[in-house]
């Protein structure tokens, strides 16, 4: 048994229940202590248990340590007091053999069963005063008790034959046992009833004590019962005394500030505001003594403070699936992405799934004659005023811009319709697309796979030139050809 664990753990209960005592004077704590003769009584239905070893069994004394409070109950001298305290239990095996009778290895065999509980027992006490100032009283006291093993050994001494000798030697020493509920274990808890009666003089106290196991506290490998007996005898004393009741102070709302120094009389508050509830300066809440942002409305995961914007990008950090980098919203707080790596961002990129230069708009590079073809093509392609129909003059073009796009399968084109200013915008839009339609269905007549032509038509919304003059007018109305690199 380690005594000095068990003495800080006493000690630390102790000041514990003086702290509670002094919260209420009407509660009064004793330290005790006491000697005890301790037995570990077994029950079973082996035939010749108790000649072959049952007489050979014995009490050992122990002793109890511990606190003890009391609560009166009011009338008729009646009290409950519930304690907390170590006790010292178990029995003794004694055994010797006369060897004079017949050979044996042993001749003698002593141990002591050392179990070490933590007891809290509650006690009904009735008191009966012995003097006019009661101070001093006889008590008698019952109750129930829980307690759970703090540990458990066995000490043991015997005389035994020397292996393959005649001589006898002396062994000695402590083995601990096994706490559990498995087969051959001692119980982890104990329940049981105890009754003491004695003597209140004064401040100390005397008595006598009696427990008794009402569990099984041991599990053997055959049938049985065992149970903790406890005879003993105690000494204590009270380390406080009751102190007169004084009236309470009114506190119309309970909060613990008398009503002389509360300033929020109906609503519960703490001293601290006298009396009043902790401020919510920010109205969010959450009040300022939690409040990391006592200005600013926020929540209460973030300390009353708002949500974070870590990369101050304008999102805060819950809708922000980039946190430490800043990006636009449309993109869930991340940067603009760059699909294929190019260095021009998706958005500015005319060919997001394709790596090109900057100043090519990220496309890929088509070579220079091609787009130079392309551009003398475009201003021999001509349509009626007004409308979709291209002129005879338009073919040759075409069809020389069909059999590049046929000498270099790798490209596919974009064809762009644009209109000048003059007339409805959706009807200028409608039309540059569908000028664009017109070159694609004629392109497609010279062999062209259709999945390799796009069109687009922008109406008035991409001038080249100003709208001001007949001549400017007549260059912002054009069809543009823009090659383009096919992913691979």
């Amino acid at each position: 048994m380690k005594l000095i664990p068990l003495c800080r753990s006493l000690s630390l209960i102790l000041c514990g229940m003086l702290a509670i005592s002094s919260l209420d004077a009407q509660i009064r704590l004793a330290a005790l202590g006491g000697i005890q003769s301790t037995n570990f009584i077994q029950k079973n239905s082996i035939p010749g248990f108790d000649t072959a070893n049952g007489n050979y069994y014995s009490s050992n004394t122990g002793f109890e340590l511990g606190v003890l409070a009391e609560i009166p109950l009011g009338k008729y001298n009646l009290y409950i007091q519930p304690g907390v305290k170590y006790s010292a239990k178990g029995n003794q095996y004694a055994r010797s053999y006369d060897s004079s009778f017949y050979q044996n290895d042993t001749l003698y065999n002593q141990h002591t069963l050392n179990l070490n509980y933590i007891e809290m027992p509650v006690f009904l006490t009735w008191k009966l005063p012995l003097s006019k100032d009661q101070k001093n009283q006889f008590y008698i006291s019952a109750g129930p008790y829980f307690a759970f093993i703090y540990g458990a050994s066995q000490s043991y001494q015997n005389r035994v034959l020397e292996y393959n000798s005649t001589n006898y030697i002396y062994k000695s020493g402590t083995e601990d046992l096994t706490v559990g509920n498995g087969t051959g274990e001692y119980k982890t808890f104990d329940i049981g009833f105890s009754a003491k009666a004695g003597f209140e003089l004064g401040s100390v106290l005397i008595g006598a004590y009696y427990s008794r196991g009402l569990t099984n506290a041991y599990t053997s490998s055959y049938p049985a019962s065992f149970h903790n007996e406890v005879f003993g005898g105690s000494l204590g004393i009270w380390l406080n005394k009751i102190k007169p009741v004084i009236p309470p102070v009114t506190d119309a709302d309970q909060d613990g500030t008398p009503d002389t120094d509360d300033s929020c009389l109906t609503i519960p508050g703490v001293p601290k505001y006298h009396g009043c509830p902790v401020p919510d300066s920010d109205h969010d809440g959450i009040n300022d003594e939690q409040d990391s942002c006592k200005d600013v409305p926020g929540l209460s995961r973030y300390h009353g403070c708002p949500i974070p914007d870590t990369d101050m990008d304008g999102l805060n950090d819950e809708e922000d699936s980039c946190k430490t980098i800043p990006g636009p919203v449309k993109y869930h707080g991340c940067p603009v992405p760059d699909r294929d790596l190019d260095g021009v961002n998706d958005d500015m990129d005319r060919c997001p799934d394709q790596p090109g230069p900057a100043d090519n708009q990220g496309c890929p590079v088509v070579k220079a004659e091609i787009v130079k073809r392309a551009q003398f093509v475009a201003a021999n392609v001509l349509f009626a005023i007004n409308s979709t129909t291209l002129t005879k003059s338009s073919y040759p073009a075409l069809r020389e811009l069909a059999d590049t796009l046929q000498a270099n399968p790798d490209l596919s084109l974009l064809i762009e319709g644009h209109t000048d200013n003059e007339g409805e915008p959706d009807y200028n839009m409608q039309l540059s697309l569908d000028r664009a339609e017109s070159v694609k269905k004629a392109l497609l007549r010279y062999g062209i796979a259709e999945n390799r032509i796009q069109v687009k038509g922008f109406g008035a919304t991409k001038p080249i030139a100003h709208n001001d003059t007949a001549a400017e007018r007549a260059r912002n109305r054009r069809v543009v050809f823009v090659f383009q690199l096919k992913n691979r």
